[in-house]
């Protein structure tokens, strides 16, 4: 792991571990950590709210107090430590709708930059034609279309296209 790392989503990798191998057996277990998963699901989707990060903190605590075996008490470890070394990333996914790593696709948002030769091919190539501008002008991307694939970065010439 390394800056480019995004540590909401290494949580969540985890935590949707854990509940893959959890037994079931104990309820803190079984349904603390599915419900842990599906807040850290909301944060990288946009869908998080501020709140969010408490809950995971009181649910982590719980799960490790309540639960009868060494993988439910271990189980909220690696939330709580990404909690507790990096909650700014946490806090930028919840409030700015922004992961800085990219790697939160749905979070992610394209911008045409002044750079743009207005060739037209990230127009041509977009999907969903979200991008409009005539050729040899810069053009625009509209982010109520863009489905966040990324076509039109992958095949601007010139590098003008930025994910931010």
């Amino acid at each position: 792991m390394d800056e480019d790392s995004c540590m909401v989503n290494i949580a969540q990798f985890f935590m949707n571990f854990i509940c893959e191998e959890s037994c079931g057996k104990c309820t803190p277990c079984r349904e603390g950590t599915t419900r842990m998963n599906e807040i850290l699901k909301n944060i990288t989707e946009g869908k998080g709210k501020m709140s969010d990060i408490e809950e995971l903190r009181s649910l982590a605590k719980m799960i490790q107090v309540s639960s009868l075996c060494g993988l439910g008490k271990t189980a909220p470890n690696p939330v709580l430590s990404t909690l507790q070394n990096f909650e700014e990333e946490y806090i930028e996914h919840i409030r700015d709708k922004r992961c800085h790593c990219g790697v939160c696709k749905s979070l992610a948002q394209y911008v045409i930059t002044d750079k743009c030769i207005g060739c037209t091919r990230c127009a041509r190539n977009c999907p969903v034609d979200a991008i409009t501008g005539t050729p040899r002008h810069q053009h625009v991307i509209d982010t109520t279309k863009c489905i966040k694939c990324g076509t039109c970065k992958a095949n601007c010439p010139v590098g003008a296209i930025k994910e931010g």
